[in-house]
């Protein structure tokens, strides 16, 4: 236990919690005080008060006993459990029951309860009966653990306690570490009652106190370590039973009027059931007074004691159907006080007050509503957790309100339990019509407790998603989350911004102090509100959709984030009327709510209802791989990682089946614009996504190679590209085959539209954003490649999508030329081009500073650079509708971008100072390394060759490598220099030289050159040096110091024998293991940046620089002049509407639940659920078997009965015959044999 805990806990006990103290000696028989403590250790003895010990006859612990503070609280630990604790706490009978509730849940961290079942009786020494046993391990222990259920006994290591105690611990052995139903036991017993509870007693705590049992394998009174919380009653008594009851009802009622679920989200309060197992007489007045409060029993009949009684009374009924019931209850004391008096007299014939037994039996049997019966005959063990739930049922439908369904207790008890078994059986079968409004609730709690399988149950019997997903109730889920959440850090964070905007604004007007009534419109201002929910996932998802939740909010039209966020504040002051409203798409919202929370079971199946079954895939897995970058603990954070790839496989599954099925449609999928999320599409998800398994599949890499190759054939040569990228006219002849796209024809229907669109290439795809970033991270509003304007892109074409029809010259020419891979080709070729120029300036012709120079080349390098500038600058600047801090914050992020901007930056610097004569050969130096710079901007462009691609990466991944052993080769290089360089010279401040012997020097040692003459005394030496320090400070070598050249020579083998061959091992691992490791998934690693390569050239114009300028002043009077807006094929984003976009979902629907299908035929064939289903056919035939059993016990009893019948009837027959008191009219009856049963004797 931490520090700041034990303190918070110390102070909780000493100054909330008391112990009593017998102080008032009262006579009995013996040296002891009616108390059970020796009479010597009174206060009245000790001060000589005999007067009013002589007074008293009768002690009772509230007027004889004084309280103070507790001095036994903490943690036990028992003998032999070092690894577990338990906790416990020495209080007084009159705590108030709230102090001990909200110890165990908060201070103790226990979890709240779904359930508690108090068992009561079976105390002391007597012996269990077996069937006892089983019922408490394999009923009730068992249904417990399934509901996450308290179990409140003695905690005694005797009787039913340590029943209890063993069945939790074998049941907690035999469980699942991650269960999230835990059975909670807790002992509540007298703590006079305890043995060596001297043990536990420490003033300041103990943490852990040591206990000590004396034998464990014999009943005995010591705390049973199975428990993991004690409340030690303390009523001042020693060695007496029952002192503990009072404060036990007390917490009993006080927990069954807490609210269930978590953080009290449920939808009932905490059923609380007390169990009744066997029981002595003054258990009668216990379980009278716990009636009349309300208190739902179940009774093991059977058992012995009370418990056989009461199910006497209430299996044997004592009244007659004619109203002596009736009669009795008004008072009259007719028969029914005679008869339960002759049953209590049966039962308990020693006791001598027989007139009060009756009468607490009288009043048990008055409220027999809230009694069950468990009757072993009848039920078996695993019948328990039914049972257990009919007596809560039974108990609440007393309670329940008259205008209430009555199956709606039963199944917000099932809810909470979390028992969809029970509810599908007995609720759900069909013969009881659901209301909408009974389901509503027992919903809302099965979202917020986590139990999908009820959230399926709800919607496959009638409940509307539609009707109950409203505004207000979807931002109610989002308030339920919890505290130490990472969503509920984030909502309260946005949700802190705004109450302060809030908050500031009303102080900025001053105005009076707020009625009532303006308080109460006020108040939605400081809830969660579904603006807080908007601005987290836009923290998630980043700019690849638009703001959710905006439509609501009536932000729709604000475009800016300052004036939305002013806007918002001032409207939720008011009456907030859109949390009434439906929300607009309910399934995705909840799937979005379970995904957050990390949820993966409520997740899938909220993925499964909702549509775009693809894009909601990619979109989980985006958020959760965000979430997981923020997360701290290292659990949930692995836990998000795996699901966000479980999402990314689903995607990769249902995509696999919609591209089996129609590979056009498919490609119409992955860049389809979705209203539900944001007007982004499946590609642009997956990128933000970073989905590399879903970009290498087939169908995706299909498309961008359709994109790629625009509308040549994929087969093409490169060769034939090349030619013809020189000799354009060759287009025009048959040297390239080009894809032959049919045309529109008269075809103005809906569905003749997306026929030929899903036939013609050219407007196959829709709408796109040519802009490499915006690409990458598209805003609805974005543009395409030749910088289309705003609004066109704003209002979506309502007329044909085909380009205007162009003359044969002009359309072959856009075909070849508006290619990405005619594009890159050409980037490739000026690029060499550019680098065989800036060598050739380097090498042959860098002249001297202005006049003389620079020379005609030079110039020509220039101006290439410029343009190269002038494409960097309308990439990030111009294109696109983002922000400017969204453009730079996207360009930086790109690796080859930060290459591009060092190169231009050095670039201009060596441009800058080779004008100058001062710093001329800076200059050429700065243009040296820039030209190196520009070298290895090769590596991107070829990034996109099937074979260098994936070598490409697996560089990369080894460059991080480098550095890591770079840090461990610099550690030894600068110990062993330094070292070597203090013995071989004794002083030498030449800077220079001190550099190259401590750094440079060690380094050439690892390639073997090594000065063994200079190192090596022992040598000869022709290299002139001095010692006189006046000369070395001058700059002359110094000498050799001969005194520790032993320890050089000891240091240089211990520098070469780590850096050769440890350090250079390692190194060699290292590569070795990032190249297998990549190796098996460099595939996938290069699909997914080629993506990003296709996506840069498709957004690049025609011609390359140093012409590139051409295309920039094309563009530049065609859109700013004439203009005209880009008919360049749209491949990267399509808007579908109407029944075109209905059938899409349909198709992707129904390919979803195939996919869903063949997993589950898949999963059903696993070994696992065969031998799942193999458990559950045994399970059966057990049952059966003990079934059946039962039938053979009860034919062999009715066979004893009807020969004992068959023997009295011949016994009275023959009475009757000797005696003559009857004569019959006709012989007696006979036997008649029939054949089978003769032939079977």
């Amino acid at each position: 236990m931490s520090h700041m805990k034990y303190m918070l806990f110390f102070s909780y006990c000493i100054f909330v919690c008391g112990k009593l103290v017998c102080f008032d000696d009262v006579p009995s028989k013996g040296q002891h005080c009616q108390c059970g403590r020796p009479r010597k250790d009174h206060q009245s003895v000790a001060l000589g008060d005999y007067f009013s010990t002589a007074m008293v006859s009768h002690w009772d612990s509230a007027q004889h006993s004084s309280e103070s503070a507790t001095d036994a609280f903490g943690e036990v630990e028992f003998d032999g459990t070092s690894k577990r604790h338990s906790y416990y706490l020495r209080l007084s009978t009159d705590t108030q029951p709230n102090i001990a509730y909200n110890l165990i849940t908060h201070h103790w961290g226990l979890s709240l309860p779904n359930l508690v079942v108090s068992v009561v009786g079976g105390e002391g020494n007597s012996k269990v009966k077996t069937w006892v046993r089983e019922v408490l391990r394999q009923g009730l222990v068992k249904a417990s653990q399934s509901t996450g259920a308290w179990i409140l006994t003695e905690g005694l290591r005797e009787g039913v306690g340590r029943c209890v105690g063993e069945a939790v611990r074998d049941h907690a052995t035999a469980a699942s570490s991650v269960s999230h139903s835990q059975v909670v036991a807790i002992g509540i017993p007298s703590w006079g009652l305890v043995h060596n509870r001297q043990q536990l007693i420490n003033p300041e705590g103990s943490f852990p106190a040591k206990y000590h049992a004396d034998n464990t394998f014999s009943d005995s009174s010591c705390l049973d370590k199975n428990y993991q919380a004690f409340l030690l009653v303390d009523d001042g008594s020693v060695g007496r039973r029952g002192g503990e009851s009072g404060f036990r009802a007390r917490l009993e009622d006080y927990i069954s009027h807490q609210r269930a679920g978590i953080r009290g989200s449920g939808s009932i309060n905490i059923p609380v059931l007390c169990l009744l197992v066997s029981g002595e007489v003054n258990l009668m007045e216990r379980l009278d007074l716990s009636l009349r409060t309300g208190m739902p029993w179940l009774v093991l009949v059977g058992s012995g004691g009370v418990a056989n009684l009461v199910g006497d009374l209430l299996e044997n009924p004592v009244v007659s159907a004619s109203g002596g019931e009736s009669k009795s209850e008004a008072g009259a004391g007719g028969d029914l006080r005679e008869r339960v008096a002759e049953r209590v007299r049966r039962h308990f014939p020693s006791e001598a007050d027989m007139d009060k037994l009756t009468d607490r039996a009288l009043s048990i049997y008055q409220n027999r509503d809230l009694i069950s019966i468990y009757n072993r005959e009848q039920e078996g063990p695993d019948d328990f957790d039914t049972v257990l739930l009919k007596a809560l049922v039974k108990a609440s439908k007393r309670c329940s309100l008259a205008d209430s369904s009555p199956y709606t207790e039963e199944l917000k008890l099932a809810v909470t339990w979390n028992r969809v078994d029970i509810a599908r059986s007995e609720l759900f079968n069909g013969d009881i019509q659901w209301k909408r409004d009974d389901l509503e609730d027992s919903m809302t709690d099965a979202l917020v407790n986590d139990k999908p399988e009820f959230v399926r149950l709800f919607t496959e019997n009638g409940l509307n998603i539609l009707n109950y997903l409203t505004n207000g109730r979807l931002e109610s889920l989002y308030r339920s989350t919890s505290a130490s959440s990472l969503i509920y850090t984030l909502l309260e964070r946005h949700l802190a911004m705004r109450q302060a905007a809030v908050g500031s604004a009303n102080t900025a007007t001053d105005l009076p102090a707020p009625s009532p009534k303006e308080l109460e419109m006020l108040r939605p201002a400081k809830e969660l509100s579904l603006y807080e929910v908007s601005r987290v996932l836009e923290d998630l998802l980043g700019d690849v959709c638009q703001a959710f939740y905006y439509a609501p909010l009536s932000l729709e039209k604000v475009t800016s984030k300052r004036r939305a966020f002013k806007k918002v504040c001032k409207y939720l002051q008011g009456p907030c009327v859109y949390r009434s409203k439906r929300c607009l798409y309910p399934w995705a919202s909840l799937f979005i709510w379970a995904v957050l929370q990390n949820r993966k079971e409520m997740a899938i199946y909220f993925w499964e209802m909702a549509g775009e079954s693809v894009l909601s895939a990619l979109s989980g897995c985006k958020l959760l791989r965000e979430l997981s970058k923020l997360e701290v603990e290292t659990e949930t954070k692995n836990s998000m990682k795996e699901n966000a790839q479980m999402f990314e496989n689903l995607a990769y599954g249902v995509f696999s089946k919609c591209y089996e099925s129609s590979e056009c449609r498919s490609f119409t999928l992955l860049i389809r614009k979705s209203p539900v999320w944001g007007e982004t599409t499946c590609l642009q998800m997956a990128m933000a996504a970073d989905a590399r398994v879903f970009f290498s599949h087939d169908g995706v890499q299909s498309l961008l190679t359709q994109i790629w190759w625009g509308d040549m054939e994929r087969s093409t040569k490169v060769w034939k590209l090349i030619l013809t990228f020189f000799v354009p006219p060759l287009c025009y002849t048959s040297l390239i085959s080009f894809r032959e796209s049919e045309e529109p024809g008269e075809e103005n229907t809906e569905a003749g539209q997306a026929a030929s669109r899903a036939k013609d290439h050219h407007s196959l795809y829709g709408e796109t954003v040519f802009s490499y970033s915006d690409i990458k991270h598209l805003s609805p509003d974005g543009e395409e490649e030749d910088a289309e304007a705003e609004v066109h892109i704003r209002t979506p074409t309502k007329g044909p999508l085909h380009p205007k029809k162009h003359p044969f010259i002009i359309s072959r020419w856009r075909q070849f030329w508006y290619a990405p891979v005619t594009s890159f080709l050409g980037n490739v070729l000026m690029y060499f081009t550019f680098l065989f120029l800036y060598a050739y300036v380097l090498l042959v012709d860098f002249k001297p500073p202005p006049p003389r120079g620079p020379a005609i080349a030079e110039y020509v390098l220039y101006f290439w650079v410029f343009t190269i500038v002038c494409e960097e600058i309308r990439e990030t600047f111009i294109i696109g509708s983002m922000t400017l801090h969204q453009r730079l914050r996207l360009y930086g992020q790109d690796v080859w971008n930060r290459c591009d901007l060092i190169a231009i930056a050095l670039f201009l610097i060596g441009l800058c100072c080779r004008m100058f004569k001062k710093t001329y050969e800076l200059g050429r130096g700065t243009l040296c390394i820039d030209f190196m710079v520009f070298t290895i901007r090769l590596i991107h462009i070829f990034a996109i060759h099937k074979q260098l691609g994936p070598k490409i990466i697996i560089v990369g991944k080894m460059m991080k490598d480098i550095f890591f052993f770079l840090f461990f080769l610099g550690v030894w290089l600068m110990a062993y220099g330094i070292a070597n360089q203090a013995l071989l010279y004794s002083y030498d401040p030449r800077p220079d030289r001190i550099f190259r012997r401590v750094f440079y020097r060690p380094y050439l040692h690892i390639f073997g050159q090594i000065p063994v003459e200079e190192m090596d005394t022992g040598k000869d030496w022709d290299m002139p040096c001095t010692d006189n320090v006046t000369l070395i400070e001058d700059g002359e070598e110094p000498c050799r110091d001969t005194y520790a050249n032993w320890l050089v020579v000891i240091l240089l083998v211990v520098y070469l024998l780590v850096t050769n061959i440890l350090l250079i091992n390692l190194l060699i691992a290292m590569f070795s293991y990032t190249f297998s490791k990549v190796q098996e998934r460099s595939d996938i690693y290069w699909k997914f940046q080629r993506y990003n390569l296709i996506v840069e050239y498709h957004s690049k114009p025609s011609l390359a620089p140093p012409f590139i300028f051409l295309s920039h002043l094309h563009l530049l009077v065609k859109r700013n002049i004439r203009k005209m807006p880009s008919m360049k094929i749209h491949h990267f984003a399509q808007e579908l509407e109407g029944k075109a976009a209905n059938r899409l979902m349909t198709w992707e629907g129904i390919q979803k639940e195939n996919f869903l299908s063949d997993e589950s035929k898949k999963q059903r064939a696993s070994d696992s659920e065969r031998l799942k289903r193999m458990s559950v056919k045994v399970d059966g035939m057990l049952k059966q078997m003990v079934e059946m059993r039962d039938v053979d016990h009860r034919l062999r009893a009715l066979e004893s009965q009807m020969e004992f019948c068959s023997s009295a009837m011949e016994w009275l027959m023959e009475s009757l015959a000797q005696g003559n008191v009857v004569k019959p009219s006709r012989p007696p009856p006979t036997l008649n044999e029939t054949p089978s049963s003769s032939g079977s004797s």
